[in-house]
């Protein structure tokens, strides 16, 4: 077998780079894994495998009946991002953390429009799919679009109670 020239890229860094840089599943492919996922148990083990800040955000704004979200119903106009997975595009899990501008009683400074025009930059910078899996979740529809993506499932995965919380950390 020749040798490997050490000026290549290790297929793990290869592996790292086509998925996103991060070496991390992009939301729609762990809920993707949740759908295909048969039993309950399999798709709360996934969750906890790809916990994070980004995911509970998501999973919390898409999930608490609390959260509502400041942006009308329905898919926004804009622009998909045709770059294919792991290039040329913002993740989900890196722009969660501005969601709390888009959630009523979040950021009172912004008027509906900037808001609108905010997210849809947000939106036309993720993968499409992501961009897509952040629409049904403003609208509370994630359930829909993947099966056995459940409120119950997210709460047995975080240990959350009724209210989306951790009781332990309060």
């Amino acid at each position: 077998m020749a040798e490997r020239n050490p000026n290549l890229m290790s297929p793990e860094a290869m592996q790292t780079l086509a998925t996103g840089g991060t070496g991390k599943l992009l939301f729609s492919e762990i809920f993707t894994k949740i759908n295909n996922a048969k039993v309950k148990s399999k798709k709360v083990e996934i969750l906890k495998e790809n916990d994070s800040p980004g995911l509970r955000r998501i999973l919390k704004g898409a999930f608490d009946p609390k959260i509502q979200w400041d942006l009308p119903t329905g898919q926004p106009p804009y622009m998909e991002n045709e770059a294919p997975a792991g290039t040329e595009h913002t993740i989900l899990e890196s722009e969660s953390n501005k969601l709390w501008h888009f959630v009523t009683g979040g950021d009172n400074t912004l008027s509906k429009t900037r808001k609108e025009t905010l997210f849809i930059q947000i939106l036309e910078g993720l993968h499409k799919d992501e961009a897509l899996l952040m629409c049904h979740a403003k609208d509370k529809k994630l359930h829909n679009v993947y099966k056995g993506l459940t409120p119950s499932v997210v709460k047995d995965a975080f240990g959350w109670n009724d209210d989306f919380i951790d009781p332990k950390k309060t």
